[in-house]
């Protein structure tokens, strides 16, 4: 994530939390609305989860829209050549994007999961498993993943419910951060 604090044309769209639970037998991914270019906010409802591979699988991203977009074309592409396989569709764009000297400049992050498992995936080659069924990136991340974990050992809601609360809290602490909550479940 950049955090530029200026309007320089070049300057990369940034700025957004996406989160990823897993309770109770259900997997959410939360994401929130806003982008913004510098310090200025310049969209407030972006649609940064997606459904893949016949709705069985989410995707979601954090960092520059266009390198975002860009993974997620290219994991999906490996979704169906591995047909639905998402540890093998991840571990093989990991490769990829760690390896491929254009891919390597990419800022992003995607968080994918299916009914079976959850993933983060970075430019490093990460292919990470969260220990608890929660992952969160982006510039509200870690409040958010520190909200979900709290709301998991402290509260009976759901996952959806989860996912949206802990968004929520990210939205009221960062800035980069909105309250225009979008949440896919599986």
């Amino acid at each position: 994530m950049r955090s530029d604090t200026s309007m320089q044309p070049d300057t990369p769209m940034h700025g957004t939390t996406i989160l990823a639970v897993r309770h109770g037998g259900t997997c959410a991914i939360a994401g929130d609305g806003q982008v913004t270019l510098g310090q200025t906010v310049v969209k407030h409802r972006a649609k940064k989860i997606q459904r893949l591979h016949n709705g069985q699988v989410l995707a979601g991203f954090a960092g520059s829209t266009a390198d975002a977009m860009a993974l997620i074309h290219r994991f999906e592409a490996r979704l169906e050549e591995y047909r639905g396989n998402l540890q093998r569709a991840a571990v093989e764009l990991a490769k990829e994007w760690r390896t491929d000297r254009s891919l390597r400049r990419l800022e992003a992050f995607l968080v994918v999961a299916d009914r079976e498992a959850t993933f983060l995936l970075s430019g490093a080659g990460d292919v990470i498993t969260p220990d608890d069924g929660i992952v969160a990136v982006g510039s509200g991340g870690p409040m958010a993943l520190a909200a979900a974990r709290a709301l998991v050992r402290h509260t009976a809601l759901d996952a959806t419910e989860i996912a949206r609360e802990a968004m929520r809290v990210a939205g009221e602490i960062c800035v980069y951060t909105n309250d225009a909550i979008e949440v896919e479940t599986l």
